[in-house]
């Protein structure tokens, strides 16, 4: 085997993981645009320069950094939608798989619900706006199943319901922080009881 086309060394590996956090870490929190090479090689205590080893721009860092997450995620919502679980345990699970994702990948949540847009106008991340579509086809699907085995209301408006679950659901990533003052998990579960129960007495 050739030097060319020998495999990264651990430590190669390890290294560019460790940027991939900077580079995520950084345009969290200052947005893709705000966020400069120099940023992140800064962060990483080298060179500009040294960057471009591992990476050719900041727009292939973000691109690996979403779509390695969006991958993942997607995978378990698969996982939920063909299981034999019955449409209420089908949407607990997409609820907590969702509060894991923020708790686990909230840089890569965070990108994604500030950065998508803009990202989006360039065809390299065209994949973003299908990643979307893909989202709502995974909570109408499931909030379908719901009414139509009678475990939800019929009388829900499933678009009006859906846009409810994402945006009180994902918005939580801009103030949860691990090791708060509440657990990732327990917030899931009153978002549950809230969305399953409702907030005042029948």
């Amino acid at each position: 085997m050739t030097p060319a086309s020998s495999p990264p060394s651990a430590t190669a590996t390890s290294r560019r993981d460790e940027l991939l956090r900077i580079a995520a870490r950084l345009f969290a929190e200052k947005g893709f645009t705000n966020t400069t090479v120099r940023d992140i090689a800064d962060a990483a205590g080298i060179l500009s320069g040294s960057l471009y080893h591992h990476f050719d721009s900041k727009e292939s860092m973000v691109d690996e950094i979403l779509r390695t997450f969006q991958e993942g995620l997607f995978a378990a919502y698969d996982e939920i939608l063909a299981s034999d679980d019955d449409a209420r345990r089908k949407l607990e699970r997409a609820v907590r798989l969702s509060f894991d994702a923020i708790h686990e990948h909230g840089d890569a949540v965070a990108i994604f619900q500030n950065d998508a847009a803009h990202l989006g106008a360039s065809e390299r991340f065209a994949y973003l706006a299908e990643r979307n579509a893909q989202s709502r086809q995974v909570w109408m699907t499931l909030l379908e199943e719901g009414v139509r085995t009678g475990v939800l209301r019929a009388d829900l408006d499933l678009t009006l319901t859906y846009r409810f679950i994402r945006d009180t659901v994902w918005v939580a990533v801009r103030w949860y922080r691990p090791g708060g003052q509440h657990a990732h998990t327990a917030i899931a579960d009153q978002y549950l009881t809230i969305l399953l129960d409702g907030i005042s007495h029948a």
